[in-house]
């Protein structure tokens, strides 16, 4: 069973950037789609960007062109590399495996996703 740990949170400046990473005690994470997702308080939680199984990368409009996610097989790590960062980015962000192996495509939605890290907190203030 997969345990996910993020890493790579932090406090910093309206414009900043931070690199969160995603690791594994388990299996490797190569062949799942692995998301990332945050949750503000008092708001639910949303998907952010994902990685396939076959590396086809999506993300949603608030970061695009913003944020990059990629993955380290040789590590086993899964990133997200978040530039020009601003205060609606402030949440808690979670990585989550996939319960399959991926395909082509992901998809930013819970739904597939079996094995959730505990988070990691960004926090973007002046």
């Amino acid at each position: 069973q997969s345990q996910l740990v993020e890493s790579g949170g932090g406090s910093v400046q309206p414009g900043g950037s931070l690199r969160l990473s995603c690791g594994t005690s388990g299996e490797n994470l190569d062949l799942y789609d692995i998301g990332w997702f945050r949750q503000a308080p008092g708001k639910e939680r949303e998907g952010v960007a994902c990685i396939s199984g076959l590396d086809n990368t999506y993300y949603v409009d608030s970061v695009k062109g913003r944020f990059t996610i990629s993955r380290d097989n040789a590590k086993n790590m899964v990133y997200l590399q978040m530039n020009n960062l601003n205060a609606d980015d402030t949440a808690l962000y979670y990585c989550a495996r996939a319960r399959d192996i991926g395909g082509q495509y992901c998809a930013v939605v819970p739904g597939p996703y079996a094995y959730w890290g505990q988070g990691t907190q960004v926090t973007v203030s002046p």
